[in-house]
């Protein structure tokens, strides 16, 4: 571990420093306008971030989005008036104004920053320790982008090479998924991700001694990354020379990520407020932040000042933007030039379109055959692997389950690693057992761009993903995640790795879209429509969850309306259906079974295949009107979990056909049988609720 960064080109003006003492006073009087927030960490964090963003990080103010632009991750997004108060000073677009809105309705300084909301932040933070995992997915991304372009450059020479950075803070530490995170990075040898430590020793609770006593440095050494302590000043602030110096070492040290603590205080140089947890997440009321004031030299009777000079000088950051821009686009138009092919896949990419004929290399199955919708979902992905190259993802550990290897001669593993297929810029990725940063990580994936990524586990585990998950659908990212083993159909393992409220519980996340497809072929189709849904063609995205099975179904003659989210399977024999049945996934089969005896008994019955009820919802009232009639008020939905999702669909006379408890070690037809998941107790509801439509 290095703790004395020895040299330093930084160049530090007083004008640098007024800067940094004025980011210092608008976190104070942004949090004391509104009255509620988290002045101190903006505080004694104003020096790093200005540094990063006025003297580090290559991107253009003016345009956000530019390719070859380095990432920054506020994890301790609590904090997000360290951000909003660099991207203000930069001239990314906030202005004096938006810090004044800060927290308030309709604002661009919403409390915590959020994506697609304000421009130049780059992921959604706040639930502690996703950044951290965020970044991480953004470094993987971009050294398989690297991969798909520009392999054979040397380090540090492609349009394509760039930095992630990202603040953390105690908190994000704390939290497990930093460990998983951060132990994949070091696996993965990440030297484009720099991590800084917001060493502050402060939480809601107080001094982090009330938790905590590990040595964060050594954790860090041990998980194989490049360590850095910097000191701060003698006065107590962080050192912007010594940090530059560290972050200069951190950009050369290109075969691990690295990770910077920096010890800071808290809120300083509040005389009163400094190194307490009160400054965490409270104003620091009018008197504290009057002495501030004074002690940095500023008016005490002002609020939000900024001096013309200081502004002048930060919006710099917009020549210095347009002129690493213009070099950049310089690299980058000599690789066009000899790289013809790649750039037009690169433009295709960028666009965000599927490449001519994807559609074609989908198979088809046969019907009456049973397949495991996870094996089919395999056999997709391996054949989409040849003809979408952005296309990749992996497991959690359970690849030979999940049938999520899309290529097995090729792994996502850094140089050195001894394993067979090792390639740096491999399709398939191991993410071990971590499924919390596997699904954090994905998001980072998708938020840098240019690639599509899947990752798989078991259904039951989609609780550890959840955070992540939901995160996923808030910022409307283009995610796959691949559940398997979606019921008591994965027979022996028993209750604890049966899902039975999962179904609901992840229907319940607006804008995530779960889709269980019943057999092989409803498995084409739902992977070809999230394909599909996940170009820029579509309008806005919206992550997908597979749910798929372990135990083989009987394969359907393939129905494009599956797409649609549900769709008429079987039309009920003899005229109007008397009763609609609604299966999903492997208890589609069941309704099947259960029309034919209903039918033999002179009862019209018609079976609803509902793969997707998010995509079902989305059609039209008339499409939806003519799959479930609202004159056919006999109903059965039938699913091998919690019936929550099933009551709005069946109405006051319909019946649910669920598990409303947990499930058991057998079998798996013996565990349908035992629980009531039969044709017969299918039907038995079909005439129940017959019955009770007709009172």
């Amino acid at each position: 571990m290095s703790t004395k960064p020895t040299t330093t080109d930084l160049e530090w003006t007083e004008l640098d420093q007024r800067a940094v003492d004025t980011a210092r006073v608008l976190a104070m009087d942004s949090v004391q306008k509104v009255g509620n927030g988290h002045p101190g960490t903006a505080m004694s964090l104003a020096p790093a971030a200005y540094t990063l963003f006025q003297k580090v990080m290559r991107h253009d103010p003016a345009d956000a989005d530019w390719t070859g632009r380095d990432r920054f991750v506020l994890s301790a997004g609590h904090s997000s008036l360290t951000l909003y108060i660099q991207l203000y000073l930069a001239g990314f677009g906030l202005e004096l104004d938006d810090l004044k809105a800060f927290r308030t309705w309709g604002s661009k300084t919403p409390g915590h920053p959020e994506y697609g909301h304000t421009t130049g932040v780059e992921t959604t933070t706040g639930p502690l320790g996703q950044g951290v995992a965020n970044a991480v997915g953004m470094a993987m991304a971009a050294r398989y982008e690297r991969g798909l372009f520009d392999p054979e450059a040397a380090p540090g020479s492609s349009p394509f090479d760039h930095f992630i950075y990202a603040i953390a803070g105690d908190g994000c530490l704390q939290e497990g998924i930093s460990a998983e995170a951060s132990s994949m990075a070091g696996h993965q040898k990440l030297g484009n991700l720099i991590l800084l430590w917001d060493d502050n020793h402060i939480s809601i609770e107080g001094d982090t001694e009330t938790a905590i006593s590990e040595d964060t440095l050594k954790r860090y050494e041990a998980y194989g990354w490049h360590v850095q302590r910097v000191q701060p000043k003698e006065n107590g602030d962080l050192d912007p020379a010594a940090l530059y110096a560290a972050i200069e070492a951190a950009k050369a040290e290109t075969g691990r990520p690295s990770f910077i603590a920096m010890r800071s205080i808290i809120a300083w140089p509040a005389p009163n407020a400094q190194n307490t947890e009160a400054a965490h997440g409270s104003a620091l009321g009018d008197e504290e932040v009057a002495a501030t004031k004074r002690v940095l030299g500023f008016d005490p009777e002002r609020t939000f000042e900024v001096s013309d000079e200081v502004i002048a000088h930060t919006r710099k950051a917009l020549d210095r933007g347009s002129e690493a821009k213009k070099e950049w686009e310089k690299g980058f138009a000599d690789w066009r030039s000899a790289n013809s092919e790649r750039a037009a896949e690169f433009d295709r990419v960028a666009k965000g379109e599927l490449p001519d004929g994807w559609e074609e290399k989908l198979p088809e199955f046969e019907t009456g055959k049973a397949v495991a919708t996870r094996a089919a979902s395999g056999k997709i992905l391996q054949a989409l692997g040849g003809v979408i190259p952005e296309l990749w993802g992996g497991s959690a550990d359970l690849a030979g389950s999940n049938n999520t290897t899309i290529d097995k001669t090729s792994s996502f593993l850094p140089e050195g690693n001894p394993l067979p297929g090792a390639d740096p810029y491999g399709r398939t990725v191991h993410f071990g057992i971590r499924e919390h940063s596997m699904a954090a990580e994905m998001n980072g994936i998708a938020l840098h761009g240019n690639t599509r990524i899947y990752g798989g586990t078991f259904l039951v585990f989609s609780d550890y993903m959840r955070n992540a998950v939901r995160l996923s659908a808030l910022m409307h990212l283009p995610v796959t995640y691949v559940w398997t083993h979606d019921s008591i159909g994965l027979g022996e393992d028993g209750p604890t790795h049966q899902p039975v409220e999962h179904l609901a519980s992840l229907r319940a996340i607006p804008g995530l879209n779960v889709v269980r497809p019943a057999d092989a072929n409803e498995t084409v189709i739902a992977w070809r429509e999230i394909l599909r849904r996940y170009t820029k063609e579509f309008g806005v995205g919206a992550p997908h969850g597979l749910a798929l099975t372990r135990q083989g179904v009987p394969t359907y003659e393939r129905n494009e309306d599956a797409a649609k989210g549900g769709y008429v399977l079987f039309e009920a024999d003899g005229g109007t259906p008397e009763v609609i049945l609604i299966g999903t996934g492997s208890e589609v089969q069941l309704a099947v079974e259960a029309r034919e005896q209903l039918q033999a008994a002179g009862v019209p019955t018609r079976v609803v295949s509902m793969p997707s009820v998010e995509w079902f919802e989305e059609q039209e009232q008339g499409y939806r009107d003519s799959v479930l009639p609202p004159s056919v008020k006999a109903r059965v939905a039938v699913e091998a979990g919690i019936g929550l999702t099933w009551h709005r669909f069946v109405g006051d006379a319909g019946r649910i056909v669920s598990l409303e408890h947990f499930g058991a070690s057998a079998d798996a037809k013996v565990l349908f049988r035992e629980f009531g998941f039969t044709a017969d107790k299918v039907a038995e509801a079909a005439r129940e609720s017959i019955a009770a439509a007709q009172r």
